[in-house]
């Protein structure tokens, strides 16, 4: 009775950090596709001294907790940068002056309208723009 009492607690205690751990695996998404765009800006511009712009946020609709399939035709396509199928962050990068650029990317994972926002620039690797607890 006692390994079942304590078996009980373990699974209880397990299952809420569960749904945490969840969460930051899938927020995980960002900072990792944020700085894979910032390494390939740094790159295109090594190669032909410019940077390439994407204005708009790829893919356009907004972010959810669902995956949502990746757009062809953008500004990622010059730049040579695509995720590994399918997002559920938006992503965009915009040149801030002639040797400086800033990639954005933000989500909302769990889908209470709360955004998760990263930012890189050249010189500064991912940070996270918002309060830790957003995801």
């Amino acid at each position: 009775m006692i390994v079942v009492a304590i078996a009980g607690i373990l699974s209880a205690v397990a299952v809420s950090y569960f749904g945490s751990f969840q969460m930051a695996a899938k927020r995980a998404e960002l900072p990792a596709n944020v700085d894979g765009i910032r390494t390939a800006q740094m790159a295109y511009e090594a190669i032909f001294d410019t940077y390439v712009e994407e204005p708009n946020f790829v893919p356009q609709t907004t972010p959810s907790k669902q995956l949502r399939p990746w757009v062809l035709g953008t500004g990622f396509d010059t730049l040579g940068w695509a995720p590994d199928g399918e997002v559920r962050g938006a992503y965009k990068v915009v040149t801030t002056s002639s040797t400086d650029f800033e990639v954005t990317g933000f989500a909302d994972m769990d889908g209470d309208y709360l955004k998760s926002t990263y930012t890189a620039t050249k010189s500064i690797s991912p940070t996270m723009v918002t309060v830790d607890h957003r995801y």
